[in-house]
C-alpha cells in the first residue's frame, strides 16, 4: 500500500471548487475537515486516486482539475523540502532536491532529472496502474512543478515541452493555455522539459548557507523514514487518532484507509505485520509521549491511550516498560 502526503488531497479538493462537498471528501480518506495542512500526514495512495475519480465524476470539466491545483501549490506546503526548493541557488538545484528527497511526501513515484541536448527532462516515474486517478495525479504533479518554478525563479518560466504517457483528454485548450508550450500525449514518459537557460536561472531567494542547513535536516528526515514501513505508519496514525474513543478494530482502520478489512489483513500479512502488535506499540509510544508532558494527568493519559480505567493503564504500562507510569514520568523529569 503506497502513500501520498495529505497536502495533495487538500489542494485537489480545494481546486474542485464549491460544487463538491469538501468535508465529505476529506472524511472519506480519513482526514478531518478542520485539519491543518501537514506534509507529514499521509493518506493511502489508492484512497487518493479514488478521491480524484469521485471528484472528476462530480465535475463537468474534470480535465481542468490538475491545472487548477497547480497554482494552489506553494513551496511552504512542503515543509523543509519546500524551503530547500526556495533557497536553492538555481532552478536545476531545486529540481535536484525534489529528485533526492521526494520520498518524504510519497512512495508511489520517483523523479529523475535527465539531461538531453540543450537542457533536461524532469521525468516522473510512477509505479501505479494507469487508472483515471493516476492520470489526473500525474498531470497535477507536472502542473505543480511548473507552478513552483514560476513562483520561485527570478524570471518568467515556460517549459520547452510537456509529455504525458496517457492519451489526451477530449479538451486540451486549458492545458495549452496553462503550460504555453508543445504538449505530447501518448508519449514514452511523463515529463517536464526545460531548456538549459531555464535550468540555470537563479531563484529569487537562493541562499547557499540556508541550503546547507536545510539539506542536513532533510538527510536526517529521509534516513528516519527509510526504516519505517509506509503501511505501518498509516495504520499507526489512524490508531493514534482513534484511541480516545476506545481500541479501534481493524474494520474501522480499514474504513479510514478507504480499503476493505480483508485487503488490509492481506497486506499486513504480506508485510509480516500484526494488527494487534501495531495497536499495542502505538498505545505505548503515545503513552510515553504524553507522560513526558506534565500538563496531562494520569487519568487523561489513560483515556487518550484507550483505557477506560486508570488501573488498567498502569498495569499495561508496567508490562510495556517494566516500570509504573509515575516512575517513568519522574525519570523523564530528571533528564
Amino acid at each position: 500500500m503506497g502513500f501520498v502526503t495529505s497536502i495533495f488531497a487538500h489542494r485537489m479538493i480545494q481546486a474542485a471548487g464549491e460544487g463538491v462537498d469538501s468535508k465529505a471528501f476529506l472524511r472519506s480518506i480519513g482526514l478531518g475537515p478542520d485539519d491543518s495542512l501537514d506534509v507529514t500526514q499521509m493518506v493511502a495512495a489508492d484512497a487518493y486516486y479514488d478521491l480524484l475519480e469521485r471528484i472528476a465524476a462530480q465535475m463537468g470539466n474534470a480535465h481542468e482539475l490538475p491545472l487548477r491545483v497547480g497554482p494552489l501549490m506553494r513551496p511552504d506546503d512542503y515543509g523543509a523540502l519546500g524551503l530547500a526548493w526556495k533557497s536553492a541557488p538555481t532552478v536545476r538545484q531545486s529540481l535536484e532536491r525534489v529528485e533526492r528527497y521526494c520520498r518524504l511526501w510519497t512512495d508511489t513515484m520517483t523523479y529523475e532529472l535527465k539531461e538531453d541536448g540543450g537542457g533536461a527532462a524532469f521525468v516522473l516515474h510512477r509505479f501505479d496502474e494507469r487508472r483515471l486517478g493516476v492520470r489526473l495525479s500525474n498531470e497535477a504533479t507536472i502542473a505543480s512543478a511548473t507552478s513552483l518554478i514560476r513562483q520561485t525563479a527570478s524570471a518568467g518560466f515556460r517549459p520547452r515541452a510537456v509529455y504525458f504517457k496517457h492519451a489526451a483528454p477530449d479538451v486540451t485548450s486549458a492545458h495549452q493555455s496553462y503550460f504555453g508550450c508543445p504538449l505530447v500525449f501518448g508519449a514514452q514518459v511523463d515529463a517536464l522539459s526545460l531548456s538549459s537557460e531555464a535550468l540555470e536561472q537563479p531563484n529569487q531567494l537562493g541562499d547557499d548557507g540556508i541550503s546547507h542547513f536545510l539539506l542536513a535536516h532533510l538527510d536526517v528526515e529521509i534516513k528516519a523514514i527509510g526504516t519505517e514501513d509506509p503501511l505501518e505508519a498509516l495504520i499507526r496514525r489512524v490508531v493514534s487518532k482513534s484511541l480516545s474513543e476506545g481500541i479501534p478494530k481493524m474494520a474501522h482502520v480499514a474504513q479510514r484507509l478507504a480499503t476493505s478489512e480483508r485487503t488490509l489483513h492481506r497486506r499486513l500479512s504480506a508485510a509480516g505485520l500484526s494488527f494487534k502488535a501495531l495497536v499495542d506499540t502505538t498505545r505505548r509510544q503515545l503513552a510515553e509521549n504524553l507522560l513526558q508532558q506534565s500538563s496531562y494527568t494520569m487519568s487523561e493519559v489513560a483515556f487518550l491511550t484507550g483505557f477506560s480505567e486508570q488501573s488498567a493503564f498502569q498495569r499495561a504500562f508496567k508490562r510495556w516498560s517494566g516500570q509504573t507510569p509515575t516512575a517513568f514520568r519522574k525519570a523523564e523529569d530528571l533528564r
